[in-house]
C-alpha cells in the first residue's frame, strides 16, 4: 500500500510539475512579447516631432541597458525607419532586417542567431519600428521562471511522501499489534479479539474474526460432545458383543450357542446402524448448503421410502399407506437426503407403534410451502419426553426398543439444510405426528 501511495504521489508530482513548467514557460514568453510591444509603442511615441534627434537615440538608449548577466532583462534591439523602408536609427546589435516586414510577431534566423521580432507602424504610415529579442536569451529567462515554479514542488514532494509513510505506519500499528496477538495465541485460545484502538476501517474485520471464533468454538464443542456421546453409545453394544462372544465360547449345547450367536449378530447390526448414523451426521454437520439441490418428485420419494422400509423390516405388521395425489408438486431439495429423512421417520413409527397399527404419510399445502408428515395411531409420547426428542443420543419412549437416538437429529439437520424444520407433536385423537415442514416448491421448468 505504501508503495502504491508513494508511486501515486510521485506520478502526480511529475504531472503537476510538467503542467506548471509548460504553463510558466508560456506565461514568461507572453510577458516578454508584451515587453516587445510596449517598447515598440514607446519608440513610435518618441518619433513624433523628434525626427531630427534620432541620430543620438541609439546611443542614449544603450546607456540604460540592463546588466548583461541579468536574464530577466534581455537586451532589446531596434530599428527605426520611414514608411519607404529607409533606416533612421538602429541599435548596435540589431539584426539586419528590412523594416518593411509584415506587421506583428515573427521568428527570424540570421547568422546562426534566432530572433523574436515585432514590426509596428505609425498610424499615418510615415514611420516604422522594429524591435527584436534574442530567442536564446528569452528561452533562458522562460526556463528560469518555469524552474523556479517547479522547484518548490520538487522540494516538498519528499516531505509529503515521508508524512504519508509515517501516517500509514502509525495507522497500521494497531493492526500489527492485533496480528502479533493472533500469532502468539495457542490453538485452543478462541477468545474474542479486543477492538480497542482498532482503526474504524478494520473494525468489520475484527468483528468477522470474532464471529468466526464463536462458530469455531461452537463447532469444537459440538465435536467434543459428539465424540463423547458416540464413545458412550458404542461402549454398550461392544460390551454386549463381548459378553455374547464369551457366552458362545463357553456354551456346550448347540441351542444355547446358536442363541448366543444370534445375539452377537443382532449386536453387530445395532453397532452397524449406530456407526452409519454417526457417519451420516458427521457428513451433514459441516455442510452449510445442500450438496446437490434439484427438483424432487414427492410422490416417487414417498413410495420409494415406504418400499425401502418394508424391505428392511419384513416382519413388521403395521400398515403403511400414503394419501398423496398423483399430481403432487415437486419440491426443491436433495432427493437422497429427503429420502433418508422420511425413512428415519417411518422407521421410528415402526419401532414405537404396536403391531397392526396404522402409519400414514400425508401432504399438506399452505400455499407457500409443503409439509410432509408421518403420523400413526400409536400411544404417542409423554409430554416431558416430547420436549427432548431430536436431541442427539436421546431415546424416548420404550427403552427396550433398539435405536441409537440419532435418527431424529439427522432428520432435523436435513431439514435445516432445506430451509425447513422438523416438528414433532402428539395427535389430539391418539398417536404421534412427525412432519417435514417448510419444503419449497421447485422452480418451474
Amino acid at each position: 500500500m505504501l508503495g502504491a501511495v508513494c508511486a501515486a504521489v510521485l506520478l502526480l508530482w511529475l504531472l503537476t510539475g510538467w503542467l506548471s513548467y509548460t504553463q510558466a514557460q508560456h506565461e514568461a514568453e507572453e510577458l516578454m512579447d508584451g515587453n516587445l510591444a510596449q517598447t515598440g509603442r514607446l519608440l513610435l511615441a518618441i518619433l513624433h516631432d523628434n525626427e531630427d534627434d534620432l541620430r543620438e537615440l541609439a546611443g542614449r538608449l544603450a546607456t540604460v541597458r540592463g546588466a548583461a548577466d541579468n536574464i530577466y532583462e534581455p537586451p532589446l534591439e531596434f530599428q527605426i525607419g520611414r514608411g519607404d523602408g529607409s533606416i533612421l536609427a538602429r541599435s548596435e546589435a540589431a539584426p539586419n532586417l528590412p523594416v518593411l516586414g509584415v506587421a506583428g510577431y515573427s521568428d527570424i534566423l540570421r547568422k546562426d542567431a534566432s530572433w523574436r521580432v515585432l514590426n509596428v507602424a505609425s498610424g499615418d504610415g510615415r514611420f516604422r519600428v522594429q524591435v527584436a529579442q534574442s530567442i536564446d536569451l528569452r528561452d533562458r529567462a522562460a526556463l528560469e521562471v518555469a524552474s523556479q515554479t517547479v522547484l518548490p514542488l520538487a522540494a516538498l514532494s519528499p516531505v509529503l511522501i515521508l508524512l504519508i509513510y509515517l501516517s500509514v505506519l502509525r495507522a497500521l500499528r494497531p493492526l500489527d499489534r492485533l496480528a502479533g496477538e493472533v500469532a502468539a495465541r495457542s490453538p485452543d485460545n478462541l477468545a474474542a479479539l479486543p477492538d480497542q484502538d482498532v482503526p474504524t476501517e478494520a473494525l468489520p474485520l475484527v468483528g468477522a474474526i470474532n464471529r468466526l471464533f464463536q462458530r469455531v468454538t461452537r463447532t469444537l464443542d459440538n465435536e467434543r460432545r459428539f465424540t463423547a456421546d458416540a464413545a458412550h453409545e458404542l461402549r454398550t453394544p461392544l460390551a454386549a458383543l463381548k459378553v455374547h462372544t464369551q457366552v458362545a465360547r463357553l456354551c456346550r449345547e448347540d441351542a444355547q450357542r446358536d442363541h448366543a450367536l444370534q445375539q452377537i449378530e443382532c449386536g453387530v447390526d445395532r453397532a452397524t446402524r449406530l456407526v452409519e448414523q454417526l457417519l451420516r451426521l458427521a457428513r451433514l454437520d459441516p455442510l452449510s448448503a445442500l450438496p446437490a439441490p434439484g427438483a424432487v418428485d414427492l410422490h416417487a420419494l414417498v413410495e420409494g421410502a415406504i418400499d425401502a422400509v418394508r424391505q428392511a423390516n419384513p416382519g413388521a405388521s403395521q400398515h403403511i399407506t400414503h394419501s398423496l395425489p398423483a399430481d403432487t408438486p415437486e419440491v426443491a431439495g436433495d432427493a437422497d437426503l429427503l429420502q433418508i429423512a422420511l425413512r428415519n421417520l417411518l422407521d421410528n413409527a415402526l419401532r414405537y407403534t404396536p403391531p397392526q397399527a396404522a402409519i400414514e404419510v400425508t401432504l399438506e399445502d399452505d400455499g407457500d410451502t409443503l409439509h410432509l408428515a408421518v403420523q400413526d395411531n400409536g400411544p404417542g409420547v409423554a409430554a416431558e419426553t416430547l420436549a427432548r426428542l431430536g436431541e442427539r443420543f436421546f431415546r424416548g419412549g420404550d427403552s427396550k426398543v433398539e435405536g441409537s437416538g440419532l435418527g431424529l437429529a439427522i432428520v432435523a439437520r436435513i431439514m435445516a439444510l432445506h430451509g425447513g424444520r422438523l416438528t414433532l407433536t402428539n395427535r389430539p385423537q391418539a398417536g404421534f405426528r412427525a412432519a417435514l415442514c417448510g419444503l419449497r416448491r421447485a422452480a418451474a421448468r
